[in-house]
């Protein structure tokens, strides 16, 4: 199979589609499908993968669905519900016990929301609105652990509030959470077995550590904490830490790796941000910065067979988006093909092949 459908969501009023042939290196522009404005974060539906998620990152905020069609296409949007909340910069789908429920949090309020669906999961139910109790609470991520709870990594609170189910579905309660370093705000977050990897955006810094036990474990000192700034940023630089990406040892990747983006929201390096390149075992180390020509990368996702390649936008500038083949068994990237038809992109979801 050479040719992949990638949905990107962006700060404009629609989500794109593209088409990537991996044997010619083409990433192509396909068609834009209108939705409500500021779709910046989008989500696949773990098992029904012809259904979308995206979230209107407004005040106030809202969540859609849609159908995908042809070549990526949408349909108009089957269901809008309010998140309750101001400016939701993340949601994600559930599954396995919690399949049929969508989490959407509010960063700009400090709220969050986990809302039922319908069995055809295209329409939403109610749930109650958690607020993260802090004096500043920005929640940037949902997360779930395993079958039992799910993580909210909150840049304001410089904590990861742990979230249980309490009763049908809809219903949550903050029922711990893990503390992070004074002032780094923890933004997005990966689990590998009792592992918890956490990006922080305000220290742009990597850290790792063991999950304490549920609900509120005494937490653990770090077992790593590393720096993801690049080496000889230009003055003026001012960096901000983004997404996170943690994959799987497979047969022409034999290692997991840890992949993350820098932010550098001050003055520009001429190579633009960098993509961090960790290995995880048998201990985390920074391997190499590969510098993409993007500015600001806040949204970057795998996929392909064996998550093969990857692909990354900047939310400023006109670099458009890049695709990247992960090499040297994951080691390492190369910059495939840029495409600018579109200047910013800030989320992504690649589509199952036929």
């Amino acid at each position: 199979m050479v040719n992949f459908t990638i949905l990107a969501g962006g700060y404009t009023s629609f989500v794109a589609s593209y088409l990537f042939n991996s044997e010619t290196n083409a990433l192509s522009l396909l068609n834009t499908s209108p939705t409500g404005d500021n779709p910046s974060w989008i989500a696949l539906h773990p098992t029904n993968k012809s259904i979308l998620y995206a979230v209107n990152e407004n005040s106030p905020g809202s969540l859609q669905t849609f159908v995908i069609g042809s070549q990526g296409l949408l349909s108009s949007p089957f269901d809008t519900i309010y998140s309750d909340g101001d400016a939701p910069a993340f949601a994600t789908p559930l599954s396995g016990a919690y399949l049929g429920q969508v989490a959407v949090m509010d960063y700009n309020s400090g709220t969050g929301l986990i809302v039922p669906t319908t069995p055809d999961a295209l329409h939403f139910g109610s749930g109650n609105q958690l607020t993260f109790p802090a004096p500043v609470s920005h929640p940037h991520m949902a997360l779930q652990h395993g079958e039992s709870e799910v993580f909210v990594p909150d840049l304001g609170a410089d904590k990861v509030w742990r979230l249980a189910q309490d009763g049908k579905p809809g219903d949550w309660k903050i029922q711990g959470q893990i503390v992070q370093p004074t002032g780094s705000g923890p933004r997005h977050a990966a689990i590998r077995g009792n592992t918890l990897y956490v990006l922080h955006e305000l220290a742009s810094t990597l850290t790792q550590q063991n999950i304490p036990p549920a609900p509120n474990g005494t937490t653990g000192p770090l077992i790593a904490n590393f720096s993801i700034i690049p080496p000889d940023p230009p003055v003026g630089a001012d960096f901000a830490a983004g997404e996170i990406l943690l994959t799987e040892p497979s047969l022409n990747f034999p290692a997991p790796y840890i992949y993350v983006s820098n932010r550098n929201t001050g003055v520009q390096d001429p190579k633009g941000d960098a993509i961090v390149i960790f290995q995880v075992e048998p201990e985390l180390k920074l391997l190499k910065y590969v510098y993409t020509g993007l500015d600001q990368i806040r949204g970057m996702q795998l996929g392909g067979p064996e998550d093969e390649f990857l692909i990354a936008g900047g939310v400023n500038g006109t670099a458009g988006v890049v695709m990247l083949r992960r090499t040297d068994g994951g080691r390492d990237l190369e910059l495939f093909v840029r495409n600018t038809e579109l200047p910013t992109r800030t989320s992504f979801v690649w589509l199952p092949t036929d």
